[in-house]
């Protein structure tokens, strides 16, 4: 049985005033609406996001990606106009979210389910973004753009095949499992597509971090962000930022989400005022 479509509604604190530019909205458009087993849900600032109500939706762990792809900005302007390249960009979440914080990049997405193409298209289009976003089907191991990229930001798989009970939902295996490869398949890619100067982000369960360091790439990580969900947990992914002219050691970090009495810790509120996010529960 399908669900109706959802035009989430905004679940903000009193006095609390979204950042940045607001979207297009759905232009008299009606494939920019919520269809049937769909909510147009906020993302940063006012901009939305299309995705199922029953599903693989979008996390923490892509916030905390788009932020860390954005802290590299102020280095990559330094080298002329950002050209942006989101591998496995599935709904578009990450995409938006740098394209929100950052209005003179230009970003392409490469996505290989078209049905999450296809919703990542229409997120563009109700945001108002398509002179500067867009997203192509396609297999990131085999692509071949023939262009270099500043910044590159890609969320691996973070199950290996055979260490998980799959479901019946194809879209939702593809984005927990390693169907179309793992952390070497980004990293390969990335390192075809990275300009000299480049940055590329990568989160990756932090089961994976071994394998992420003993991949053979040219690729060296720059900082190493363990996300850790509450204070006194292990973390559970590691945000990565890699680059060809690397230091010998990376920086290393922490950002635990909620403290011991499950609030919003300062250093993740900080990354929510930057992505344009309230820092505090909505008003009751």
């Amino acid at each position: 049985m399908s669900l109706p479509g959802l035009l989430r509604p905004a679940r903000r604190p009193r006095g609390w005033v979204a950042p940045g530019p607001a979207p297009a909205g759905d232009q008299g458009r009606p494939e920019l609406r919520p269809g049937p087993d769909e909510d147009l849900c906020y993302l940063s600032g006012d901009w939305r996001l299309f995705q199922k109500r029953r599903g693989h939706r979008w996390s923490v762990d892509d916030l905390v990606t788009a932020h860390a792809a954005s802290e590299q900005l102020e280095h990559l302007r330094a080298h002329g106009p950002i050209e942006a390249l989101d591998l496995g960009c599935g709904l578009g979440s990450v995409l938006l979210m740098v394209a929100w914080r950052a209005p003179d990049c230009s970003i392409t997405g490469v996505e290989a389910q078209p049905e999450r193409a296809a919703m990542a298209r229409r997120s563009i289009g109700f945001n108002g973004v398509t002179a500067r976003c867009r997203v192509i089907d396609g297999d990131l191991r085999t692509l071949e753009l023939g262009a270099r990229f500043g910044l590159i930001t890609g969320t691996p798989p973070y199950f290996p095949l055979g260490t998980g009970t799959q479901t019946d939902a194809e879209h939702i295996n593809a984005c927990r499992f390693e169907h179309r490869g793992g952390v070497e398949a980004y990293l390969a890619t990335a390192e075809r597509h990275l300009a000299a100067h480049g940055r590329f982000v990568m989160c990756a369960a932090s089961l994976e971090d071994q394998r992420v360091l003993e991949s053979e790439t040219r690729l060296r990580p720059t900082n190493v962000r363990h996300l850790v969900p509450r204070e006194g947990k292990a973390a559970l992914v590691t945000v990565w930022t890699f680059a060809f002219d690397a230091p010998t050691e990376p920086a290393r970090d922490q950002l635990t989400v909620r403290d011991g009495h499950g609030q919003w810790t300062e250093p993740f509120r900080a990354v929510r005022t930057a992505m344009g996010m309230p820092t505090a529960p909505p008003d009751r």
